[in-house]
């Protein structure tokens, strides 16, 4: 009863918001409310083969399979949503998206044959100055539901690179290049990999990414499965 007594209060002098909208959560809600989970602008291209995100990376990397789950574009409330999650120091959208695309992606058998999670790692500097890798927390909240495991060191970022957001289609592939390598390739031979991020635009970082499992490890196959793709 005290507990429950505490955590009223702390409500009432703090108020639990929507990530998305600003509106107070309601009891049983998490981060988001339920009126922008349910109106949140989703793919469904886990139910489509050769979806447009699987077309933005042939010829230019193998994959079983790719998705995102769901559309963000400029001034849009969800894109408030990526930007608490990766620089507003809101681990638990992460997780909480995690859950959300387990759920919904598992009945349509997306995550069917999956060995490993491992998350697009950011390079220790800059995961130093944010506490954290959202993609991390995303594979978190995968693993919960799923029961797969995560593996966060077996793929490193070797080199620092600035950040993709201005650059150019050009700039960001420049960018990103040789930015990955695989630290232990025999943990993950012969494994199928689930690539998780938080944003895809051109598709270079995960492309990198993907590039470096493909390169280095024997047998790797690889899906993979984004929070978001850019809709502008």
């Amino acid at each position: 009863m005290l507990r429950l007594w505490s955590s009223s209060l702390v409500h009432l002098l703090f108020p639990r918001t929507c990530a998305v909208c600003g509106a107070t959560l309601q009891d049983g809600e998490e981060s988001i409310c339920l009126r922008c989970h349910m109106s949140m602008p989703r793919t469904n291209y886990h139910k489509q083969k050769d979806n447009p995100v699987e077309r933005l990376f042939w010829g230019k990397v193998p994959l079983e399979r790719a998705t995102s789950y769901f559309f963000y574009h400029k001034g849009s409330d969800f894109r408030h949503l990526l930007h608490l999650l990766k620089y507003g120091g809101r681990k638990d959208i992460g997780c909480l998206m995690g859950r959300f695309m387990a759920e919904e992606l598992k009945e349509s058998g997306f995550f069917e044959g999956i060995d490993v999670i491992v998350p697009v790692p950011l390079h220790p500097r800059r995961q130093r100055e944010r506490g954290y890798n959202q993609s991390e927390c995303l594979a978190k909240g995968l693993s919960e539901v799923l029961g797969l495991p995560v593996d966060t060191s077996s793929v490193r970022r070797q080199i620092h690179t600035q950040t993709q957001t201005e650059k150019s289609v050009y700039e960001r592939w420049e960018n990103v290049k040789d930015i990955f390598y695989v630290a232990a390739p025999a943990r993950l031979a012969h494994k199928h990999v689930l690539l998780v991020d938080d944003v895809l635009t051109t598709g270079a970082t995960t492309t990198a990414c993907a590039d470096a499992l493909a390169d280095g490890v024997e047998g790797v196959r690889i899906s993979v499965l984004t929070l978001a793709v850019a809709n502008d």
